[in-house]
């Protein structure tokens, strides 16, 4: 109705001045009927209202998809009313959702081609970085130690580029089972032994006598502990604390299963706590080390959430932090 009336108060206000106007004349000239002026005003605006209330009612649809906000991008074009206003409209609408449809064909058929050249670039780069792994591995020259490093920081940024692909196809690329924390979190500490030894950082493991079964997809959550240790290590590297150490834990709490990856590293400052699983976001730390890409974190809270998972994260800066892994639902299985 509001839109009916904006769209008519031009006309409104065009017969009012044309009525105004009609009077003065028939007024200066002499005539002085009142009745038969009032009248014909009365019929004037009765044709008026006529005319707009056949419009209105002809037109309703039409306003009402102008003023209320779309449910769907299919409910653009479809037709309920024959006026010419609508017609042309909604060919207009027809038009333009055939162009978009075109485009957004070509980018998604762009884009997924795209992906497939990086799952394959990932894989093929892959081989050759385990090759050279296998052939310096055994050789204790400084110089090929730093090889090592080397081969160790390429082989994660691959690993990152690939689970990044994964997440945009998480739907058709994780399997949920039952996963024991136990045997996840061993796996995770020995696939990172070479960087806790170079970085001179003692892991430290700390559980329940019982083993904390939960649900989950096993390879999304060795990547998500890998990222969080990684993370670890290399922000308490540069630190002159004795004995550095990385804790991974895994508890229960209340009615829920909990990995927790502790260090006492240089910390996140107050300001950036916020925005660390923004995309692409390095903070201070990330600028001051250079190595970070910004995107750990992200993945590791996009995968947390795709689960149905939770991650939580306390830090000080100077003094550590602390991040957890929280599961739903678990089984606590008592050993023998």
């Amino acid at each position: 109705m509001k839109l009916f009336l904006r769209e008519h108060a031009l006309l409104l206000v065009v017969q009012l001045v044309q009525l105004g106007f009609i009077v003065s004349i028939y007024w200066m000239d002499g005539y002085r009927e009142l009745l038969t002026v009032l009248y014909s005003i009365f019929i004037a605006f009765f044709i008026l209202c006529g005319y707009l209330v056949y419009q209105f009612f002809s037109r309703k649809h039409y306003y009402l998809r102008l003023s209320q906000p779309l449910e769907s991008f299919d409910a653009s074009i479809q037709q309920r009313e024959h006026a010419p206003v609508s017609v042309a409209l909604q060919k207009l609408m027809h038009s333009q959702y055939r162009h978009y449809e075109q485009q957004l064909y070509t980018l998604k058929k762009q884009q997924e081609e795209h992906l497939i050249f990086m799952d394959q670039w990932v894989h093929q780069m892959k081989t050759p970085l385990s090759v050279i792994d296998l052939t310096v591995q055994n050789i204790d020259e400084p110089e090929f130690a730093s090889i090592r490093e080397e081969l160790e920081r390429m082989r994660l940024g691959l690993n990152t580029v690939l689970y990044m692909s994964r997440l945009r196809a998480f739907e058709q690329d994780f399997h949920v089972k039952p996963v024991v924390l136990s045997q996840i979190v061993s796996a995770v500490i020995h696939d990172n032994k070479r960087l806790f030894i170079r970085n001179r950082i003692y892991p430290e493991v700390q559980g329940y006598t019982s083993e904390i079964t939960v649900e989950t997809d096993e390879k999304w959550l060795f990547f998500m502990l890998s990222q969080l240790v990684i993370n670890a290590i290399k922000y308490s590297a540069g630190t002159d604390v004795e004995g550095k150490k990385v804790v991974v834990s895994f508890y229960l709490r209340g009615n829920e299963a909990v990995i927790e990856v502790m260090d006492r590293g240089i910390g996140i400052p107050a300001a950036d706590i916020k925005r660390v699983f923004d995309p692409f976001f390095t903070g201070q730390n990330g600028r001051s080390t250079r190595e970070s890409t910004g995107m750990g974190l992200y993945l590791t809270k996009e995968a947390a959430d795709r689960l149905g998972h939770r991650i939580e994260l306390t830090s000080e800066e100077g003094a550590g932090t602390q991040v957890r892994i929280v599961f739903a639902s678990y089984r606590k299985l008592t050993s023998v």
